[in-house]
């Protein structure tokens, strides 16, 4: 039996088990659904345990290949490489903490909340292990049923706008990817499996470029990018914070993970062409969400467009087409799912108690709630990037594989970029000067109980993470350098088609994760590219 079948399938057998759960009995909902997202994550171990990403091993692990529309070239096709893994462990860990953060807050219809937030697990790690286009078509649609329940049923006041918003933004751009998946269809002979097309797709450049850019719109629409991320603020706001730890912590991923895994290597050419609007917008991004989080004054809308200003820079880092610059952009996927995660569980947690957001009711709670003031001012720095956190990693990765980068302007664009750092830590620290600090002049705030025993379970596992992954980041950048590897080298052969110079950097520096890179499998020669600079000597931990 395949594992990873068995992994990404299992939520939904919960689901299906919950369904015989008497709806009045919502304890038993509540515990069916965290035993089924424990024993998911349980078992997800053994893929990361057993993943090999040593030099030589296959691309794609624990793959399964089974016909399912034969006659018109439609398979169950899946496997993991490294960037899925890590997202798909991300997924896996956070499941179990949504879980324990809903255990109170929500006591309505229970029963179809817990089936909700199954159902949308299976379908967030089938999006990540597809290699049918297909298949990962329907996977991810089959993530806006669940979550556009989540927010319509469970969200606050304004919850249908948002969720209408959502769907029609979301639901909008993924019918032009599909269009362009029917034309790879038709120019691929007769198969939608992804690694087929990815080896034998051959289209007119004029065609590549538009098939680029329509999987492009629906994976921006995803991230978002601006302009396209009016959708999300909405949507943040009015959701429970369950939906907005899992929208922030794995579906804004999908958009980036969606550009790594197919608009990117699929059409390579096309995407050296248009790689300096995608990096212009996203530095647009960046300094915008910041600007904008320096205005609101609700915390979850804060923190929701800091999610657009961080996931920016995840984006210029994959338009830097660098070792670092790509390192760093997959290891600040992982950061952001953590990070804003966590910060939304501790706005969510201060809601429970005040059920109020705005910063202005808030004020001197620290000497109240000391336990949460630590946990809030550890994720911020984590948020903001300290040396020593999971976020310094990912953005000084970015930050300096985009300044090393052939991309045009680059030392603009990392600059530019750098006083997005700046401004994150200007909002994050005044909203946790505001919230927390200062005098308390609020009566309703003088009786604020502490943190929990539950809620402490639910925070312990994201600060660990934030720790660990600043601390020792190598366990998880090994995993994804045989995947940034095998993608700058295939950008390397679209430049010897296009007939230009290296543009792109080259393979992952052996001393970013202690190991050699991986030799390419079944692909042209590479043109030989200057060697990138290190960013630390030998024995280093980047």
């Amino acid at each position: 039996m395949n594992l990873l079948t068995v992994v990404t399938f299992l939520p939904l057998l919960g689901a299906l088990a919950m369904v015989l759960v008497p709806r009045d009995e919502p304890s038993q909902h509540r515990a069916l659904a965290l035993v089924a997202s424990l024993v998911t994550f349980a078992l997800s171990l053994g893929l990361w345990f057993g993943f090999d990403a040593s030099p030589g091993a296959p691309e794609f692990q624990f793959e399964l290949m089974v016909p399912w529309m034969p006659t018109i070239g439609i398979g169950f096709h899946v496997g993991i490489d490294g960037v899925a893994l890590l997202l798909f462990m991300l997924t896996t860990v956070l499941m179990p903490v949504v879980v324990l953060s809903a255990w109170k807050a929500v006591g309505d219809r229970v029963k179809e909340f817990m089936i909700a937030l199954l159902v949308l697990e299976s379908a967030m790690l089938g999006t990540f292990i597809a290699l049918d286009l297909v298949l990962f078509y329907v996977f991810w649609e089959a993530m806006l049923i669940p979550m556009y329940l989540l927010i319509g049923i469970w969200g606050s006041q304004n919850r249908l706008y948002a969720t209408v918003k959502f769907f029609v933004y979301t639901f909008a751009a993924s019918v032009l990817m599909l269009l362009a998946i029917l034309y790879v269809y038709f120019h691929d002979g007769g198969t939608f499996d992804y690694v087929e097309a990815r080896r034998a797709l051959a289209v007119t450049p004029g065609a590549a470029s538009w098939l680029f850019l329509a999987f492009a719109l629906a994976f921006a629409v995803k991230v978002p990018m601006f302009p396209l991320h009016t959708w999300l603020p909405d949507a943040h706001t009015e959701a429970p914070t369950a939906g907005s730890v899992i929208l922030a912590g794995v579906l804004l991923k999908m958009g980036t993970f969606g550009f790594f895994r197919y608009a990117l290597p699929l059409f390579p050419e096309a995407a050296l062409q248009h790689r300096n609007l995608v990096a212009v917008l996203a530095v647009i991004g960046i300094i915008y969400g910041a600007l904008m989080s320096l205005v609101q004054t609700d915390m979850k809308r804060l923190v929701a467009y800091s999610s657009v200003s961080h996931l920016g820079f995840v984006m210029l880092g994959l338009m830097a087409l660098s070792a670092e610059g790509m390192t760093g952009s997959v290891y600040q996927m992982l950061n952001h799912g953590v990070s804003t995660g966590a910060l939304f569980l501790l706005v969510g947690m201060l809601y429970e108690r005040r059920h109020t957001r705005l910063i202005s009711e808030y004020g001197g709670i620290a000497k109240r709630v000391p336990v949460i003031a630590a946990a809030f001012v550890i994720v911020t720095l984590s948020s903001i990037g300290l040396p020593g956190t999971n976020g310094f990693v990912g953005e000084f990765l970015i930050l300096s594989g985009t300044w090393l980068s052939r991309l045009g302007g680059s030392a603009v664009f990392a600059t530019v970029a750098a006083l997005g750092v700046i401004l994150g830590a200007v909002y994050m620290l005044l909203l946790v000067e505001k919230v927390f600090f200062g005098p308390n002049q609020n009566p309703q705030n003088h009786r604020l109980p502490d943190l929990s025993v539950r809620e402490g379970f639910v925070l312990a596992p994201m600060i660990a993470l934030i720790v660990v992954m600043g601390l020792l980041p190598g366990p998880f950048l090994a995993p994804a350098k045989p995947a940034v590897d095998r993608l700058i080298q295939r950008f390397q052969v679209a430049e010897a088609r296009l007939g230009k110079g290296p543009q792109v950097g080259t393979a992952v520096p052996a001393v970013m994760v202690r190991a050699p890179a991986p030799a390419p499998a079944a692909e042209p020669a590479p043109l030989p590219a200057p060697a990138p600079v290190p960013l630390q000597q030998p024995g280093g931990n980047y």
